[in-house]
């Protein structure tokens, strides 16, 4: 199966950068040029994606809200 279209406008090519294995949900660092995104997802799904350093990705965010600080 193949994505021909997605609505998530928040995208994030990358590469994964380093995985923190834990025994039900995992921690997943994706570079990307805007910096490091990190996701939590489900240890099996890191299995089923075949995940691990320096494997391209696109990380998607899709949020409810963002909030803004100044600076």
């Amino acid at each position: 199966m193949s994505i021909t279209a997605i609505n998530v406008r928040n995208q994030f090519r990358g590469k994964v950068k380093a995985i923190i294995d834990g025994p039900v949900v995992s921690e997943v660092d994706v570079e990307t040029p805007a910096g490091i995104v990190t996701s939590v997802i489900t240890t099996r799904s890191v299995r089923d994606l075949g995940l691990e350093p320096g494997v391209e990705v696109v990380a998607l965010v899709k949020a409810t809200e963002v909030s803004i600080a100044k600076l």
